[in-house]
């Protein structure tokens, strides 16, 4: 790196440091006779302050601004060095370093001498070259989440959204979580919508997908789960660097597009009615012109990418597999991402295992199948089999009806109470 030019310091300047009124009143309280210590008081200034005045008088009413420290170009290169090396980029740091050296200069001065080094570093961080993969090369996933009002009341919804690298088609699912299952469940939806596979998925650090991700090594140590679903459906498992998620920028933007575009801030009546809509917003946003390609998504698909994808696998395979472990409350329910499940009572605060599948919902106690649901997808929603409450509650017992009041224990009867009333009428009315 060529010498730099020395960082030119401001002109100096005369500036007040104390007010004139302030210096008069100072001297005229000292010709009274007081002392430094009650004149500073007096006029709230520093007592060292009082004694800089009264000692030189009027050249101490005004004080020259120091000049800037300025820094050699030798000193300056050093400076660079520093903030490239040892300092990593701190200017705090590199002022300390060169006062090691016997180099004086301040935070700001640092600032300066590096300037044009940090710009050009961060330029550098900033700019991105757009990587464009082949036909049925890529596909980038990802979540994102938002709060969504269904049914009038705001849910949190957390979506996966992936898009085919080279033509930009878009497939968006809905979850109300984002575990291990629901990524490879959106994954393998993903794959279906699009109708064949591609040769790699390219996703994020998250943990259900990734356990270790080395950055010095540049290695990555996958979830033994994503491992396995990715060998099921013959794709290559990658991950972006960390803190680098402009590497799957498509996902990203489809995320914001999804969030931003097809969500915004509309109501639905329910999930599933949420769940439909973003199915018919895929279709139009395939068919917009894409801003990068000048194409729409779906005719660069069906011209390049749709013959490049490999087959989809002729037998079902299977996306879920995790069981949940999940204590029974006093209400014989269990809660699975809001939608709560009934057991029978009889393991009401007894601890449970619980497999959720595409369409189906089992539950185990000690290895033991004891219930089977449909797969609840409406948030707080409850799925009950009644036969699991049963003997739960008892009937009401009904006691029989007295045969006389009670009033008869004190020899009457209502009827006789009401014969009195009448004749009581009667002669009133006579």
């Amino acid at each position: 790196m060529g010498e730099t030019a020395a960082v030119v310091a401001p002109r100096a300047a005369e500036v007040p440091v104390v007010e004139q009124e302030v210096v008069r009143r100072i001297r005229v309280l000292a010709e009274a006779g007081w002392g430094h210590k009650r004149i500073a008081r007096e006029v709230g200034v520093a007592r060292n302050t009082v004694r800089r005045y009264l000692r030189e008088g009027s050249a101490a009413d005004k004080q020259v601004r120091p000049k800037a420290r300025r820094l050699t170009g030798a000193e300056q290169q050093r400076a660079v060095e520093l903030w490239d090396g040892a300092a990593e980029g701190n200017a705090v740091v590199v002022k300390a370093l060169l006062a090691q050296e016997g180099v004086e200069a301040s935070v700001r001065t640092v600032q300066r001498a590096v300037e044009e080094r940090r710009r050009k570093v961060h330029a550098a961080q900033v700019a991105t070259v757009r990587f464009e993969t082949k036909p049925g090369q890529q596909m980038q996933v990802d979540f994102g989440e938002k709060k969504v009002r269904l049914g009038g009341q705001l849910v949190k919804v957390f979506l996966l959204v992936a898009v085919l690298s080279f033509s930009r088609r878009l497939f968006v699912r809905a979850f109300l979580n984002q575990r291990g299952d629901d990524w490879r469940e959106g994954v393998a939806a993903a794959f279906v919508h699009f109708g064949g596979v591609p040769l790699e998925v390219l996703g994020d650090n998250a943990r259900p997908l990734v356990d270790e991700h080395d950055r010095q090594a540049g290695t990555v140590r996958f979830h033994p789960a994503w491992v396995e679903f990715c060998k099921d459906w013959d794709v290559t498992p990658k991950a972006c660097g960390p803190y680098r998620a402009r590497t799957k920028g498509k996902t990203e933007s489809g995320v914001k597009y999804v969030k931003r575009n097809a969500l915004a801030g509309r109501d639905f009546d329910s999930f599933g009615a949420m769940q439909r809509h973003l199915e018919e917003w895929m279709a139009e946003a395939d068919a917009r012109v894409h801003g990068t390609t000048h194409e729409r998504p779906l005719d660069r698909f069906e011209r390049e990418e749709k013959a490049a994808l490999r087959p989809l696998p002729s037998r079902p395979l299977p996306r879920r597999q995790q069981r949940l472990k999940r204590k029974v409350a006093n209400d014989a329910l269990v809660d699975v991402d809001t939608v709560r499940y009934s057991v029978p009572h009889r393991l009401v605060r007894e601890s449970v295992e619980v497999q959720v599948g595409e369409q189906q919902v089992r539950i185990f106690h000690a290895g033991k199948l004891v219930a089977t649901h449909a797969r609840g997808k409406e948030p707080h929603a409850r799925v009950v089999d009644e036969a699991h409450w049963k003997g739960l509650w008892r009937p009401r017992t009904v006691e029989p009806a007295e045969e006389s009041s009670k009033l008869a224990v004190h020899g009457r009867s209502l009827e006789d109470y009401a014969a009195v009333v009448e004749q009581a009428e009667k002669r009133g009315a006579a």
